[in-house]
C-alpha cells in the first residue's frame, strides 16, 4: 500500500534538491514527482542535464523530464511520475487534478497549485508504508513551506533537522 506524500518549496531548485536527497536513500524514480517552474531562465534542457547531474543517471529522472503548458499555471516543469500515464493527462487539466487523481485531498491539491501558479514547485512521492517516515524527514529537512506559522524552535520547527536521515 502506497501514500502519497506532498511538500511545497519556495523554488524549483530547492525542490529539485530535496529529490536529489530522495533518490540518494533510494526512492525510485518512478515514485517521485516533480512540478514548479524554473526561474533562473534555464530551459527545460539545461534544467533536466543539472537534475540528472546532481542525481545520478540511474535515478532516471533525466529521462522524465519536460516542460509543459498548464491551464492557469503557464509554463512549468513537470518530471518524475507526474508526467507518466494517466498522471501526464491529469496534469494536462491541472496540477491539482492530477494530485487529486493519486489521493491528494481536495483542499491540499488547489493550495498546491495555486503555489506552482505563484512560482512554488512541489514534490509528490508515492511512498510505501514502511518508507513513509523517512520520505516525511527528507522532504522536511528541505525546508518546506509551512501550512500554517510554526513556533521556532518547536516540535514541529521544519528546521529541526533531527528528524532528518543522513
Amino acid at each position: 500500500m502506497t501514500r502519497t506524500i506532498t511538500r511545497r518549496y519556495a523554488s524549483f531548485e530547492d525542490a529539485r534538491n530535496v529529490v536529489v536527497r530522495l533518490s540518494d536513500k533510494g526512492i525510485p524514480a518512478d515514485r517521485i514527482g516533480l512540478v514548479g517552474r524554473q526561474e533562473t531562465g534555464e530551459d527545460s534542457t539545461v534544467a533536466a542535464a543539472g537534475l540528472g547531474g546532481a542525481a545520478g543517471a540511474a535515478t532516471g529522472f533525466v529521462l522524465s523530464i519536460g516542460a509543459l503548458s498548464l491551464p492557469g499555471a503557464g509554463a512549468v516543469i513537470a518530471a518524475g511520475w507526474l508526467l507518466g500515464g494517466a498522471a501526464a493527462g491529469a496534469l494536462a487539466g491541472g496540477i491539482a487534478g492530477a494530485l487529486m487523481d493519486v489521493g491528494v485531498a481536495e483542499s491540499e491539491a488547489e493550495r498546491h497549485a495555486e503555489a506552482v501558479k505563484a512560482g512554488s514547485a512541489v514534490v509528490a512521492v508515492q511512498a510505501e508504508l514502511p518508507e513513509v517516515s523517512e520520505v516525511e524527514a527528507i522532504m522536511d529537512a528541505g525546508l518546506p513551506i509551512a501550512e500554517e506559522p510554526i513556533e521556532p524552535g518547536g516540535r514541529d520547527d521544519p528546521r529541526d533537522l533531527s528528524k532528518a536521515v543522513s
